[in-house]
């Protein structure tokens, strides 16, 4: 299926919030005939596997085939997306760039020979920084830093359109679920204008928030968007992971070993990516992905204005995405709740970072208001 009338896929699916409430053990069905399809398409003599650990909306196994580590993804929801041959696309494209990403193996999401769409990563063994971050042990400087200069080395890569990327006309993919070597030459955004995609959902999300009680009124909200519309006019559009968060980078204490899942990446702001990073941190950790960017490309023309609002609408998506999946309700053993916090305390964090990012885009603030 098209994703061009998707905004984020997470809460956008049809299938809205599949894969975000716990899963349990993955269906034996699928392992089995996932089992069969690595031995087929690796031509393998020997595949072993074991259940992954992955927080995302993915099924998840970490497979041992004729002696290499692989981490393997699945994707089985109704819809029945093939987008994990687009994310494999991408992810070779970002390592071109100079970014460290995983290598793709190999992926198949067509759903010709089974009911799901899988792809097969090089396995790399070190943890996500937010795992060290909860433990209150990250080098957070240094790693702010390499985060902003991975993002101004991966929006050299520009394409036509704007929005969720998928095949371009032109493509010379002659089959849409099949990663070939460089398919990521035929990607583009389905909206011409990129002010159609930054407003699709837009009215939903917001509609959502309001009746669920979330939100008393979204007419703020909407005004100052409209008040800021200006700001949208952009001529062409650059790679934004659009996911930007610690639990997908893999790394060590002070040094980064790859960025992963770019699954909902677009064509769109460069101040995105960055504010993004604002959903979860404060000024100087900012301050210091800032730095990184500047040390690889100059910020865009009203930067911070641009930042505040991609901040205020990730912000609402994430709300919608909290929401719905019941994540206020959940305890620190999850990952976007820090240790010793609790779902409430997630709920608060999110409404102030909304009352932030208003407040930053009608009054041009600098990001010092984001310190505790």
């Amino acid at each position: 299926m098209s994703r061009r009338d998707i905004y984020y896929w997470k809460c956008d699916r049809p299938a809205a919030f599949h894969g975000t409430q716990a899963r349990g053990e993955a269906d034996a069905k699928i392992e089995n005939q996932l089992h069969e399809e690595l031995l087929r398409h690796f031509d393998a003599k020997q595949v072993d596997m074991k259940l992954g650990v992955g927080q995302g909306n993915h099924l998840t196994w970490n497979a041992e085939v004729d002696g290499t580590a692989m981490f393997v993804r699945v994707e089985n929801g109704p819809e029945k997306d093939g987008h994990l041959a687009i994310e494999s696309a991408v992810l070779d494209q970002v390592r071109d760039t100079g970014v460290v990403t995983p290598k793709v193996f190999g992926c198949d999401a067509t759903r010709s020979r089974v009911s799901f769409a899988w792809q097969a990563l090089e396995r790399i063994t070190a943890p996500d920084l937010n795992h060290w971050f909860k433990q209150g042990t990250l080098e957070v400087p240094g790693i702010a830093f390499e985060i902003g200069r991975a993002v101004a080395k991966w929006q050299t890569i520009n394409f036509d359109g704007f929005g969720i990327l998928e095949w371009s006309a032109q493509s010379s993919v002659r089959n849409e679920g099949l990663a070939t070597p460089e398919p990521h030459r035929g990607l583009c955004g389905p909206h011409s204008a990129y002010a159609d995609y930054f407003h699709l959902r837009l009215e939903e999300h917001l509609h959502f928030l309001v009746a669920r009680g979330f939100l008393r009124s979204a007419d703020e909200i909407t005004a100052e968007i409209e008040n800021q519309r200006s700001l949208l006019d952009l001529p062409q559009g650059c790679l934004v992971h659009k996911d930007l968060a610690l639990w997908n980078i893999l790394g060590t204490r002070d040094q980064i070993a790859a960025f992963i899942d770019f699954d909902d990446a677009i064509s769109g702001d460069p101040m995105d990516d960055l504010s993004l990073l604002a959903c979860f941190h404060d000024a100087a950790f900012l301050q210091r992905a800032f730095e990184g960017y500047q040390s690889v490309r100059s910020l865009p023309e009203h930067h911070l204005r641009r930042f505040w609002l991609h901040l205020l609408r990730n912000m609402i998506v994430k709300a919608v995405i909290r929401v719905g999946a019941g994540y206020f309700d959940r305890d620190d053993g999850f990952f976007l709740i820090g240790s010793g916090s609790s779902g409430s305390n997630l709920r608060e964090m999110t409404l102030s970072r909304l009352s932030l990012a208003l407040r930053g885009l009608r009054e041009g603030c600098g990001l010092d208001i984001l310190s505790p």
